[in-house]
């Protein structure tokens, strides 16, 4: 599953309000050579970074904002952005930011402090609709607290505390504990600056639950108005047919090349391939693997790759037995020929994974226990566990679904149950749709003993994955392992880096030795398409990339 692909917005009714104000039309030609056009998926949900979770959005949001720290270009490492420095106090509480000077937001109020302030108090202060986990999404996960919350939300159990400027260009943010992944978190789009002026008079607190518990955003800041410091800046949406954002001439930074970008939403794979195609679109993201070779074949188009930042993995739910015994995990482990689904399914992205991270993150362990082929050694596991063979395993897999590190899961599924019936088990064959059935039964542990699974990462850290994973008892992995829970939430407080890395190789190497909750088996290098003539543009991992480096050659 991906939290990217969540909604907090009533799309339909979006579209009402965008009509109304959006100035004009942009023109979809994408033969001029200051003028990019890229194909997404959908339209964005709302442009507020605030008030959005979608993979959507956050592309669009990325060209127009910027967060305090961010993210060098195709990496996960860290860097000065609307802070140029920063330091921590020694309990791992008090964080304080040198701003960057001579920075406007796009309405022309600059940013300084006292806006850094605003913005973390703006989330502090959510009241009702906008303290909804569908509606302000990742500050619930990661603060939490409200200062007006009740119950789980209440302002003690949350990690925020206050934000004091000093002067205009000293920031000081205060947290209730320490927290490890701070500055990792502090790099996602949703914690970006956006200026308070505009905020408050375009309403962009202004809104409500619907029925179905989605919110619907009442002011117009987030369709016609908002103002980050980036690059670019917005000009017009027209739902379902384009939005274009231009160059900002006053930006603190290097000028982008482009003077306009425009985004137009296809939803069906095939159009986006068969725009690319003829010229209609200069780039597309998440290319179907099927459609890598086509792209390639094209002598004026190109494939370009996205670092590696997911995970794909099958369950083993220790609730259900005899999956509670380690032989017998071990046991799926040498059963899934998982070289041979990743050199098969994967069009020549994919790489086996061997534990629950990508190698780019500060943690990754390379001496973890491996997992090769071996369905003998799978069998003698399982007579060693007192089994009689052939073993018993229900084994789900989603339908109607393509995610970036389980392009086909009928073909990995088929696969694997195949390897597995080869190294004494009896595969019995569970589907369901992915959404609802099949995230409901896979999160509540009902989805068979196997099931096939994955996760793309937010932010840069290894709590994103394995502390996302392993952090607290779930009903998914059926276990209850104190060892792996003190251990990851001790790397969660701490907050020198060398001493977090170290704890979570420490957890890497117990996890895939002696806990095994499943099989990672692949990560993933997912593709854009591009026009040949599009040089500049840097695939970044958590796909933050900027089009400000991107130019049109002829």
């Amino acid at each position: 599953m991906n939290k990217l692909l969540r909604t907090g917005v009533a799309l339909a009714a979006l579209s009402l309000l965008v009509a109304a104000v959006a100035a004009g039309s942009a023109d979809r030609s994408a033969q001029a050579s200051d003028t990019l056009v890229f194909g997404g998926a959908a339209d964005p949900v709302v442009l507020d970074f605030a008030l959005i979770s979608d993979g959507e959005s956050f592309r669009v949001l990325y060209q127009m904002t910027e967060t305090l720290v961010g993210l060098k270009p195709g990496t996960t490492k860290i860097v000065p952005q609307l802070a140029t420095s920063w330091k921590k106090s020694a309990d791992g509480k008090t964080w304080t930011f040198n701003l960057r000077k001579n920075v406007r937001f796009h309405d022309g109020t600059p940013f300084n402090a006292a806006a850094v302030c605003a913005n973390f108090n703006r989330w502090y202060n959510f009241r009702g609709a906008l303290q909804s986990s569908s509606t302000s999404y990742y500050y619930n996960v990661v603060f939490a607290g409200f200062r007006y919350g009740k119950g789980a939300l209440a302002p003690k159990n949350g990690l925020y505390r206050s934000c004091q400027a000093k002067g205009s260009n000293v920031a000081v943010i205060k947290l209730r504990r320490a927290f490890g992944p701070f500055l990792g978190i502090l790099t996602i789009g949703p914690f970006a600056m956006q200026s308070p002026t505009a905020m408050k008079k375009y309403g962009a607190d202004k809104g409500r639950l619907t029925a179905d518990g989605v919110f619907q955003p009442l002011g117009t800041y987030g369709t016609a108005h908002p103002a980050g410091t980036g690059p670019f800046k917005f000009s017009s949406w027209k739902v379902g047919d384009n939005l274009e954002i231009v160059r900002n001439d006053d930006y603190w930074g290097k000028k982008p090349l482009l003077r306009r970008v425009i985004f137009r939403p296809i939803a069906d794979n095939a159009a986006r391939l068969q725009a690319l195609q003829t010229g209609e679109l200069d780039g597309y993201d998440l290319v179907e693997p099927q459609d890598i070779a086509t792209i390639k074949r094209n002598k004026d188009l190109k494939v370009l790759d996205r670092p590696a930042f997911n995970v794909a993995y099958v369950t083993i739910n220790q609730a259900v037995e005899p999956f509670d015994d380690l032989r017998v995990r071990q046991a799926v482990a040498y059963g899934l020929d998982r070289a041979r689904v990743v050199k098969s399914f994967y069009a020549g992205r994919g790489e086996v994974a061997h534990e629950f991270m990508p190698s780019s993150i500060p943690g990754y362990a390379s001496n973890v226990k491996k997992y090769a082929y071996n369905p003998a050694k799978a069998k003698a596991l399982l007579k060693a566990a007192g089994l009689t063979l052939p073993v018993e395993v229900e084994f789900w897999w989603p339908s109607d679904v393509s995610r970036p590190y389980m392009p086909n899961p009928k073909n990995n599924f088929q696969a694997f149950a195949a390897s597995l019936n080869k190294s004494g088990f009896k595969v019995v064959a569970k589907s369901a749709p992915w959404n609802p059935t099949y995230l409901g039964r896979q999160q509540a542990g009902t989805a068979g003993a196997l099931n096939l699974i994955g996760w793309t990462g937010d932010y840069a850290d290894a709590d994103n994955f394995i502390g996302t994973f392993f952090r607290t008892e779930q009903e998914a992995w059926g276990f209850n392992d104190p060892k792996i829970f003190d251990l990851l939430n001790k790397a969660l407080q701490e907050t020198d880096l060398d001493a977090r890395a170290a704890l979570y190789q420490q957890a890497n190497r117990y996890i895939m030795g002696t806990l095994l909750p499943g099989v990672p088996y692949a990560h993933t290098k997912p593709a854009l398409g591009f026009r040949r003539s599009i040089v500049g543009f840097v695939p970044s991992p958590t796909t933050s990339e900027s089009f400000a480096s991107v130019r049109k050659l002829g």
